[in-house]
């Protein structure tokens, strides 16, 4: 069974930070991808970024430039830094896990992000 846990969404105010974590326990193949997902109100889910566990990212068009992807293979934790955040970046955002050997997709529960004054 693999568990994600994210932690650090909150209210912020335009122009402002925040970092998320999500860290990753359970049974998983060590080749794998981490990524953040979001789901506005009414939306679809996205991708805002994914990192491999060989380093390679790739970002959502909306979030580059803003948004910094990153992970910590020792203690299987992926970290977004999201900076000049903007109302439109307000969601939930979902913690995901890729396990390339078993094909599976593992989800952490999410946690909001609101970007207002």
């Amino acid at each position: 069974q693999v568990q994600l846990v994210e932690s650090g969404g909150g209210l912020v105010q335009p122009g402002g930070s925040l970092r998320l974590s999500c860290a990753a326990s359970g049974t998983f193949f060590s080749i794998n991808t981490m990524a953040w997902y979001r789901q506005a109100p009414g939306k679809q889910r996205e991708l805002v970024a994914d990192i491999s566990s060989g380093g390679y990212s790739n970002y959502a068009d909306s979030v580059k430039g803003r948004f910094t992807i990153s992970r910590d293979n020792a203690n299987n934790t992926v970290y977004l830094q999201m900076n000049s955040l903007k109302p439109e970046d307000t969601a939930v955002y979902y913690c995901n896990l890729y396990d390339l050997f078993r094909n599976k997709n593992y989800w952490g529960q999410g946690t909001q992000v609101t970007v207002s004054s």
